[in-house]
């Protein structure tokens, strides 16, 4: 097939994104966190849009999937990473000869960019294993390379780069320096008096010296009088730099847009791979999730926060994962239990997987069938701000409102502990108009709340509880469970507020 881009097989895709903001979501979400983390050391790849724009179509992200599978191969990864490394360092410096204000430096650099550029797409060529090509994007990308790589143009580019850069170097002259004069003239032979100097110094070498040599390429650019000198040399050496003329008017658009593409788009699978690379080696699972346009089920095995579990690697803390599932008509998982015990970790857990589903990655979990969603959106509760000119509870009601006008039935809505600000009377009342407009709606819910009496209005909702010890009834055990609201969610906040826990009495009581 024609290839068009590592992201997508459609031609119409857009393409590389344009650097935009984060989705709103990402915050609540911690996917923010996780997206810097990907990308702090490849700032100049520009990847996180990337993970910005959800894919289009369920074939988009099985396409997707195809190439992260194939990218798995260690090997494979490190040829097109440091492919991909090469031509943005070509890409530097392409840039940087476009702002060289003299002529002939602006042409050799941009020669230089063009070989390293044909370098790249030569060794590339030699290196990609053809045979260990099972995505049909990278298939397609080896083809296209194949016959970019044998075409008379690009022959040509490695021909004239070779021919101008031996001419170059052929070139010797002499400077003769005279107070503010330069004379430049053609190179005559004479001795070297350096290797001289050398030899006659030689018996008092003590050992390999520190290089306090001047490296001119440290340099940006020439200055004025450097200039000057190049353009009197060529007057003495038309016909180099003629032909040093003659290949930059040819190749100074010599990057191909399409392999330029594939060396940008090919970091989102490069970094991600990498991001999860530690965690898959500590024992936790990837999967490549089920992702349909309206699926009878949805469901996760082992599902865990992957910025939660990025930092508790660091600290060496074991990691709890969970499960959820739901079937038709349900579709909103209400989430209750005691403080502390992992509910908004779990509800921030299954935004995450739907929208790194979306942008068709592997998913941190066992194994997911998930929905492809069009919109994620989350409604967490935020503190008060002196110069709000609204008060915190009617900040949520204008929010909710605005997510509730906006989604649709293929939406995903993620509230943790909204309307806390006030009276448990008014929230429940709240809460309930807004569940109910979300089950009229048909969308997809995650609401995390201590009002157990929400988890049960009606078919469409499923009660899950965080656990505890049940030998330590304080202790959480951060295990998230299909069950009944067992109704001690608000006494057990009461008897924190109050120090009246089983450990907290026990503590004083031995005390």
């Amino acid at each position: 097939m024609p290839f068009h881009s590592i992201l997508s097989e459609h031609p119409e895709d857009p393409g590389a994104p344009e650097p935009t903001e984060p989705p709103e979501c990402f915050a609540n979400l911690h996917l923010d966190e996780i997206v810097a983390s990907m990308t702090s050391s490849r700032e100049g790849f520009r990847l996180a849009p990337f993970y910005y724009v959800p894919a289009n179509d369920v074939e988009t992200i099985g396409y997707r999937h195809e190439v992260f599978r194939n990218l798995e191969d260690d090997g494979l990864r490190g040829v097109l990473r440091a492919f991909a490394a090469k031509l943005q360092s070509v890409l530097d410096r392409a840039d940087a000869a476009k702002r060289i204000p003299y002529r002939y430096e602006q042409e050799r650099w941009t020669l230089d960019a063009a070989s390293a550029y044909a370098e790249a797409i030569l060794e590339l060529s030699h290196r990609l294993d053809r045979d260990n090509l099972r995505a049909r994007g990278l298939r397609a990308f080896a083809e296209y390379l194949g016959a970019y790589a044998a075409s008379a143009e690009f022959k040509r580019l490695v021909a004239d780069a070779d021919h101008v850069t031996t001419e170059l170097a052929s070139v010797r002259y002499r400077l003769r320096i005279q107070g503010g004069r330069v004379t430049v003239s053609g190179y005559l032979p004479e001795p070297d008096y350096g290797a001289e100097v050398l030899e006659t110094f030689e018996k008092f070498n003590q050992g390999t010296a520190r290089d306090d040599r001047w490296r001119f390429d440290q340099v940006p650019t020439m200055n004025h009088v450097q200039a000057a000198i190049v353009d009197r040399l060529a007057r003495l050496y038309p016909d180099v730099f003629a032909a040093l003329d003659a290949a930059y008017l040819r190749h100074r658009d010599f990057l191909d847009a399409t392999i330029a593409r594939f060396a940008h788009e090919i970091g989102f699978y490069v970094a991600y791979l990498e991001h999860i690379a530690p965690l898959r080696r500590a024992g936790l699972p990837f999967c490549y999730p089920e992702v349909v346009e309206r699926p009878n089920a949805i469901r996760g095995a082992d599902v865990f926060d992957l910025a939660l579990a990025a930092h508790f690697m660091d600290d060496g803390a074991p990691i709890v994962t969970n499960d959820f599932e739901l079937t038709r008509p349900e579709r909103i998982l209400v989430i209750s239990g005691p403080n502390q015990g992992g509910k908004t970790t779990f509800a921030r857990t299954i935004g995450q997987l739907h929208h790194l589903a979306r942008i068709g990655v592997p998913v941190p979990g066992r194994a997911a069938r998930l929905p492809l969603v069009d919109q994620i959106f989350t409604h967490f509760g935020q503190a008060e701000e002196v110069e709000d000119l609204t008060s915190r509870l009617e900040d949520d009601l204008l929010r909710i409102r605005r997510i509730l006008d906006a989604a649709t039935v293929d939406s995903l809505v993620v509230m943790n502990e909204s309307f806390s600000s006030t009276t448990v009377s008014d929230q429940l009342f709240i809460g309930r108009r807004v569940l109910r407009r979300m089950i009229d709606c048909g969308l997809l819910g995650v609401v995390v709340t201590f009002l157990d009496e929400l988890a049960s209005l009606d078919a469409t909702t499923v009660s899950m509880v965080s656990t505890v010890d049940p030998m330590e009834p304080d202790r959480r055990t951060f295990r998230i469970v299909r069950r009944p609201a067992d109704g001690l969610a608000y006494a057990m906040a009461i008897a924190e507020k109050h120090r009246l826990t089983y450990r907290a009495v026990r503590e004083r009581v031995t005390g």
